[in-house]
C-alpha cells in the first residue's frame, strides 16, 4: 500500500470521531435546554416567593421562608405525619375520580351519542355543575354523615360534573362517518361500539380523566371539612387554627405535588393507551 493510500485511509477513519466529537456538543446543549425549560418555572417561582418576602410588601412573619417551610417538611416526614396526611387524601382522591368518573363515562355517552338526550340533560348537568360542593357540604352531613362516604361523595360530585363535560363534547364530535362504514363492512351495534366508537372516544375519556383529577383535588380541601382528621387538607385547617404559616404551605406545596405526579402517571398512561393516534397523524 502507498504512503498516499495509508495517511488517506487515516484520515476516513478520523473523520466518522470528528463527527461524533463535533456532535456531542449538540446533544449537550439540548439536555441543557430540556433541563432548563424543566427547572425554570419552579426557580422563577421560588425567586418570586423569596422577593416577595424581603420585598417589604407584606411583613416577612407573614410569609414563611423556604428554608422554614423544608425544615416542617423534614420534621413531619421523619414523624409520618406528612405521609399519613398523603396517603389518606390520596386515597380519597382516587375513590373519589374513579366512582364520579365511572357514572359520568356512560352518561357521557348516552349524551354525546343522542341529540335528543343531550338537549333533555344538558341544562341539568350545567345547573348541577355550577353549584361549587362545599354549599353541598351541610346537606351531604345530613344524608351521608361525617364519615369517609360524606368526604368521597363531595369529590365524586366534583369529579362527575367535570369529566362529564368533556366526554359528552369530545363523544359527540366523533364523525358518523366510521359509524356508517361500519355498518355497510356488516358489524354488529356492539362491534360498532367496541371497535369504532369506544376506540375513537378513549382520548376523551383520558382526559375527562384528568380534568377530573385536578378538580378533585382543588376540591379536597373542601371536602376534608367534613370532620376529617387526617389528611392535607385537615392539617392545614389545623394550622390555620393556630396561624402556622409553614404548615400552611407545607400542605399546599405537598396537594400540588401529589396532583402533578398523579396527573404525569395518568399523561404517561394515556400516551401509551392513544399511540395509533401519531400513527394517523404523523
Amino acid at each position: 500500500m502507498s504512503l498516499f493510500e495509508t495517511v488517506n485511509d487515516a484520515f476516513s477513519t478520523a473523520r466518522p470521531r470528528r463527527r461524533q466529537i463535533n456532535a456531542m456538543p449538540a446533544s449537550v446543549i439540548r439536555l441543557a435546554g430540556s433541563a432548563f425549560i424543566l427547572v425554570a418555572p419552579w426557580a422563577a417561582l421560588l425567586a418570586l416567593w423569596i422577593g416577595v418576602r424581603h420585598s417589604g410588601l407584606i411583613k416577612p412573619g407573614l410569609v414563611p421562608s423556604p428554608l422554614e417551610v423544608l425544615d416542617q417538611a423534614w420534621s413531619h416526614l421523619q414523624s409520618g405525619a406528612l405521609l399519613g396526611h398523603l396517603a389518606a387524601s390520596t386515597l380519597r382522591v382516587a375513590a373519589g375520580v374513579a366512582i364520579g368518573s365511572a357514572l359520568a363515562i356512560p352518561v357521557g355517552f348516552l349524551i354525546g351519542r343522542s341529540p335528543q338526550v343531550r338537549a333533555l340533560i344538558n341544562p341539568l348537568i350545567n345547573f348541577f355543575r355550577a353549584l361549587p360542593p362545599i354549599a353541598l357540604i351541610p346537606l351531604i352531613i345530613v344524608y351521608f354523615g361525617i364519615g369517609e362516604s360524606a368526604k368521597i361523595t363531595v369529590l365524586a360530585f366534583a369529579a362527575f360534573f367535570a369529566s362529564v363535560i368533556v366526554l359528552y363534547e369530545g363523544i359527540g364530535q366523533i364523525a358518523p362517518i366510521y359509524v356508517h362504514v361500519a355498518k355497510t363492512l356488516g358489524a354488529t351495534e356492539r362491534e360498532i361500539f367496541a371497535r369504532v366508537i369506544f376506540p375513537l372516544a378513549l382520548p376523551h375519556i383520558l382526559t375527562a380523566l384528568r380534568v377530573a383529577l385536578g378538580v378533585t383535588w382543588a376540591t379536597l380541601v373542601a371536602a376534608e371539612l367534613i370532620a376529617a382528621q387526617v389528611g392535607l387538607g385537615a392539617m392545614i385547617q389545623v394550622a390555620a387554627s393556630f396561624f402556622q404559616l409553614d404548615i400552611i404551605y407545607l400542605g399546599i406545596i405537598s396537594i400540588g405535588v401529589a396532583a402533578l405526579t398523579m396527573d404525569f402517571a395518568l399523561r404517561r398512561l394515556s400516551a401509551h393507551l392513544v399511540v395509533w393516534q401519531e400513527r394517523l397523524h404523523p
